[in-house]
């Protein structure tokens, strides 16, 4: 298997790239869509970026607000048409709560846009999981607590819901299918002294890899990293160790946890991102990025009740610029090092590329 989790991808779609700055006029499709179908969820993590009151993320959302039937069904279509690439489904809330999710899966199974969710794996069971298991790409649940009381504490959750996702894990990778199953581990002051065992409890369980990264407890930089100091170096020596001793044999531990200011601080002056990753909420509208969903002031950038995507894409090309990341993004931003290397990419001078 190649390179998962590469910030390379993109310059795999030369034209898309080229078809970015505004002088173009062209409006090409996005090449992924995060699509969040409800904001209703299941559990309620303490750290959760669109529930926590110190973080920007989420500020507008509408909890209940999920999208209608037919203008899910409308949206799909749109992607075929569009020639999407990719779809992940996330929140907001619980996708996998949406109540159309089945009908929703089964319509992404009949085209050939690539799909994926994020979740927390409650109801990875029954007709779900079998159409993730032989259909989907990926997946990946995130994961806090090392055990059924830790679990609770985190999400508010009935005694014995992490005894269930643990099974739910080992089920689904009986099921034998292709989809490649990820967790995402999720760092705090709680858990940094368990990150070891977890990482080798997730693997006897039957996950294909683990993703290790920080929680995001502030919209500054400085406040996470400061947050983080105490057990940091701590965390980093117990993944470093599970990477030698238990990465191999299809298992990837991936070390995301990091000092963040590279996800924060920014200075261009446009985001091509959101051309290339943009995002629909369970309101209908088209925000510029996930870490601006539910922003209504800074990241909105249509909405779809009243067209379809396929309309707003090709007849809104000004919003794309309307963004400027050193004004308005001084958050945490999971696309600033990718915005960094398109934009150098874009930048180069043409009279000189033959310079290798």
């Amino acid at each position: 298997m190649g390179l998962l989790y590469t910030k390379l991808k993109v310059f795999h779609f030369k034209e898309k790239l080229d078809s970015l700055p505004k002088e173009t006029g062209r409006t090409l499709p996005p090449l992924h869509v995060r699509l969040k179908p409800t904001n209703v969820c299941n559990h309620n993590c303490r750290y959760c970026a669109y529930r926590s009151d110190n973080l920007q993320l989420g500020k507008d959302m509408v909890k209940s607000d999920f999208i209608p039937e037919e203008k899910m069904m409308e949206i799909l279509s749109d992607f075929e048409a569009m020639g999407i690439q990719a779809v992940t489904l996330s929140g907001g809330g619980e996708p996998l709560y949406y109540p159309y999710i089945i009908k929703t899966i089964r319509r992404l199974s009949s085209t050939k846009i690539k799909f994926a969710t994020l979740t927390n794996g409650a109801r990875l069971t029954g007709e779900i999981a079998e159409l993730f298991a032989h259909h989907g790409t990926w997946l990946r649940i995130s994961m806090d607590g090392w055990d059924d009381e830790s679990y609770t504490m985190y999400r508010g959750v009935k005694a014995g819901e992490f005894t269930n996702i643990m099974k739910n894990i080992g089920d689904f990778k009986k099921l034998n299918g292709s989809c490649y199953l990820g967790i995402s581990l999720i760092v705090d002051e709680r858990n940094a002294g368990h990150i070891s065992d977890m990482i080798r409890n997730l693997k006897n369980a039957g996950a294909d890899s683990v993703k290790i990264s920080p929680c995001i407890i502030s919209n500054d930089s400085e406040e996470n990293n400061s947050y983080h100091k105490p057990f940091f170096e701590k965390v980093k020596g117990a993944v470093a160790m599970a990477i030698e001793e238990l990465s191999g044999d299809n298992y990837e531990i991936f070390d995301s946890y990091h000092e963040l200011d590279s996800k924060f601080k920014k200075n261009y002056t446009w985001c091509p991102y959101l051309q290339i990753l943009c995002v629909i909420g369970a309101d209908s509208n088209v925000y510029s990025c996930q870490d601006k969903a539910y922003n209504l002031d800074e990241g909105l950038l249509g909405s779809l009740k009243d067209m379809s995507f396929k309309e707003f894409w090709s007849a809104n090309r000004d919003c794309f610029y309307k963004i400027n990341p050193s004004v308005h993004c001084n958050h945490h931003c999971v696309a600033n090092d990718k915005n960094k290397m398109v934009l150098e990419y874009l930048d180069a001078d043409k009279g000189h590329l033959g310079f290798v």
